[in-house]
Parts: structure tokens; C-alpha cells; sequence
């Protein structure tokens, strides 16, 4: 359920662009951000930080592609989204010596620190590069493709790069098990093997 809330606002832009073309899929794309945020605060009582700045990039560059009439707002937004993203990671482990990622995720893994350094430093990569990707897509090809790859491209490379990181977690998942096995002292004695009596 919480998935397709995620991609709610980017699934109903690509129906809208493919019947009515992009400026009602953006229009479209605008309400849905805020029907998204509205129900996360009425259902959980909180929204993300990121999900905020997301309705306010969606705002602003939807709004300025409407009133414009130009859709080349609308195709900077993913890239400004995915370079806010990757600057706050960057910023936050520069300026103010806070790993991000761990702030989101430390309450429910259970990593070394160069493990949360290292995924820090790559998903502020994967974001970069995605980013300046968008760009090549929407001023090397026609709209039609770039909507094809916001929707199709975007989510498929998000998809390997999550499986990529959680196969990279998964290596200090089971270090951290064998290491607590091998502290675990038996507490009791082989099956048949009979304690030495206390004098």
C-alpha cells in the first residue's frame, strides 16, 4: 500500500500525459502530490521532510510549466528533486558530521559506520547521476520518451540500485549474526556429559 502511495502522483502523470498530453498531466500531477501529502497527514499524522520538498518542487516548476506554457519546467523538476536529495546527503556528512541515511534507518538496521558512510557516499552518487541523466533524456529525445523513462527507466534503475544496496547490507547482516553466535556461550552441557559436582 505504502508503495503505490509513493508512485501515486507519477502513475496518474503518465496516464494523463498518454490520453491528454503534458500540460493536463501536470495539472494533474500538482493535485495528486497534494491529495498524497494530505492523506499521509491524515492517515500517519506526520509527512517526511523530503515528501514536503517534493510537493513544493512539484509546485513550483508544475506551476511555472502551466503558467509558461512550456514544458521544459516540468522535465527539470526529477533532476532539481534528485540533486536536493543527493546535496542534503553530501552537506550532511561534510558540514554537519550527520549520516542521514543512518537518521532515517538506524532505528531498524544495525550497521558499523563505514558501512553508513559508504552507503551515504553511494546513494549521494546514484542521485547525482540521475539527475544529470533526466537532463540527456529530456533534451536528447522527444517528450513521449522522457514520460517513458520517468515512469519506466527511473523506477526500473531505483529498483536495481535498492536490490544492489540491500545485497551490500546483507554482508554485515550476517557478519553481525555469526559474530553473536560465536559469543553466545553454551548453556548447557552436551546431551548425556554429566556437570563436575562442586566440592
Amino acid at each position: 500500500m505504502k508503495l503505490l502511495i509513493d508512485f501515486f502522483p507519477i502513475i496518474l502523470f503518465f496516464v494523463a500525459f498518454k490520453v491528454w498530453g503534458i500540460y493536463t498531466a501536470t495539472a494533474v500531477a500538482i493535485v495528486a502530490t497534494i491529495a498524497q501529502i494530505a492523506y499521509l497527514r491524515v492517515r500517519h499524522g506526520k509527512v517526511e521532510p523530503m515528501q514536503w520538498v517534493s510537493l513544493g518542487v512539484i509546485v513550483l516548476f508544475g506551476g511555472a510549466t502551466l503558467l509558461a506554457h512550456n514544458d521544459t519546467f516540468i522535465k527539470w523538476k526529477p533532476t532539481v528533486l534528485y540533486w536536493l536529495m543527493g546535496g542534503a546527503l553530501v552537506i550532511g556528512q561534510l558540514v554537519f558530521r550527520k549520516n542521514l541515511l543512518r537518521s532515517v534507518m538506524g532505528a531498524q538496521l544495525q550497521l558499523p559506520d563505514n558501512a553508513w558512510r559508504t552507503m551515504n557516499w553511494s546513494w549521494a552518487a546514484f542521485f547525482a547521476v540521475m539527475g544529470a541523466l533526466n537532463l540527456v533524456i529530456a533534451y536528447r529525445f522527444d517528450t513521449d520518451t522522457w514520460v517513458n523513462f520517468k515512469l519506466f527507466g527511473g523506477m526500473g534503475l531505483m529498483l536495481v540500485f535498492v536490490i544492489g544496496q540491500g545485497i551490500y547490507m546483507s554482508r554485515f547482516m550476517q557478519e553481525d549474526k555469526g559474530e553473536a553466535a560465536a559469543a553466545t556461550p553454551d548453556a548447557l552441557p552436551p546431551s548425556g556429559v554429566q556437570q563436575d559436582k562442586q566440592p
